[in-house]
């Protein structure tokens, strides 16, 4: 049965606007068992009319309502799963990125708040090295590994605080090595006043393009060796609608899904809603979810 609904006043914690009571003492107060790390809070799909040829552009709007603070693990992915010509990739804002600082150093860091592109190999089981990364400036993590599947990645810190940003990646340079075709494309984040912050860029087999006809946003608490157990963040996020080579995509349908224990299971604490061109989604309170209510339409409007 569903408890609430969610209550949003401001927090009283002037520290921390996003203070709640730990994950353990909330889910006690309603009578639910804490899964185990990450929790996909809720997966939002845009289904797109048609797919787009000729792809050089995915931009997604983010607003967040307030200052996450970097005490917690927090990821906010407008491209939970974007695939081009079959290759899969993702990314987004992190509260707490982390990475290796170069190919040959392998230690584990953790500078703070930042963005992150990854891709997967073709296969998810054939390992994919870093000369498929390149880096935008000395301060990029990167990573090769397979615990995901068989990826590779790039981050970079990057201080996103509340308001709204845009998460693209751009088609970028073709080349040719060794007979074989490959296309790089980077990942940016522009601020609201439309300063432009380069992330990295990963490379993708092939030069032209056809994005498929969806696109997915989650948010999702995930754990770190820093922070192993992170709480969950009182928080509003709003997505905006996709934009694929610079227009608005054509839709089809919008839809919310709250992972259960037949996914990738999550505490139930997030509602997603309908907010004109948005997706708003606000994480709150551990609160038990009706079955039925775990997947809905979102009536969105231009």
């Amino acid at each position: 049965m569903t408890t609430g609904p969610f209550a949003f006043a401001a927090a009283p914690n002037p520290e921390d606007p996003c203070a709640q009571p730990s994950p353990r003492e909330m889910a006690s107060a309603v009578g639910v068992t804490l899964p185990k790390l990450p929790w996909h809070l809720v997966n939002i799909w845009w289904d797109f009319e048609q797919p787009t040829a000729h792809f050089e552009s995915l931009a997604v709007d983010v607003t967040i309502d307030r200052d996450v603070p970097a005490t917690y693990n927090l990821y906010i992915s407008p491209c939970g799963l974007g695939k081009m010509n079959g290759q899969q990739f993702y990314g987004g804002l992190q509260s707490n990125i982390n990475g290796w600082t170069n190919a040959t150093n392998h230690t584990r860091v953790h500078p703070g708040k930042g963005a992150i592109f990854s891709r997967w190999s073709s296969d998810k089981k054939t390992p994919i090295g870093l000369e498929h990364v390149r880096v935008a400036g000395p301060d990029c993590l990167v990573e090769s590994a397979g615990y995901e599947g068989e990826f590779a990645s790039v981050r970079r810190p990057f201080a996103w605080t509340k308001g709204t940003y845009t998460w693209q990646i751009v088609k970028d340079q073709t080349e040719v090595t060794d007979g074989r075709t490959n296309t790089w494309f980077t990942c940016q984040v522009k601020d609201s006043q439309g300063a432009t912050f380069s992330i990295g860029s990963l490379r993708f087999e092939g030069s032209d393009f056809t994005f498929w006809d969806r696109n997915s946003a989650f948010v999702e608490v995930y754990s770190t060796s820093k922070i192993p157990r992170s709480g969950i963040p009182k928080v509003n996020i709003s997505f905006g609608w996709p934009r694929l080579n610079g227009q608005p995509a054509a839709l089809k349908r919008a839809r919310a899904y709250y992972p259960s224990k037949t996914g990738p299971a999550a505490p139930d604490c997030a509602l997603a809603k309908a907010d004109g061109a948005n997706v708003r989604v606000e994480v709150g309170p551990i609160f038990q979810r009706d079955e039925p209510q775990r997947r809905h339409d979102l009536s969105l409007t231009r």
